[in-house]
């Protein structure tokens, strides 16, 4: 049930960010859910690979390249998925951005 919960905490998030963020585009529920569940997946499974492969050019950046990588991560996410579009790195990184902290914020609610 729990997943559940945080599934659709997502997917409102992206709902919310692609309202937020110019640029960026889910057209209909599939791709809004489809795009949470890329977005979990790939956060989950493939983040801490690239953090690990990554690990010097983070420390050298004092972690900023993060940002860098769920940029990445989100753009990934919205060439996997139909109807999920982001215009470019700028809405990939404000986008994803937008994403952590309004996923963090309505998480804490649950």
């Amino acid at each position: 049930m729990r997943l559940l919960a945080r599934w659709l905490v997502s997917a409102l998030s992206l709902w919310l960010v692609s309202f937020l963020v110019p640029g960026m585009d889910v057209t209909g529920p599939v791709a809004l859910f489809g795009g949470a569940l890329a977005l979990g997946l790939l956060n989950a499974l493939v983040k801490p690979l690239l953090v690990l492969l990554t690990l010097p050019l983070t420390l050298l950046t004092m972690g900023l390249f993060l940002l860098v990588l769920n940029a990445a991560l989100f753009s990934l996410a919205a060439w996997l998925v139909p109807g999920f579009e982001v215009a470019g790195f700028w809405s990939a990184f404000f986008g994803a951005l937008l994403y952590s902290v309004i996923g963090f914020f309505l998480n804490r609610l649950l």
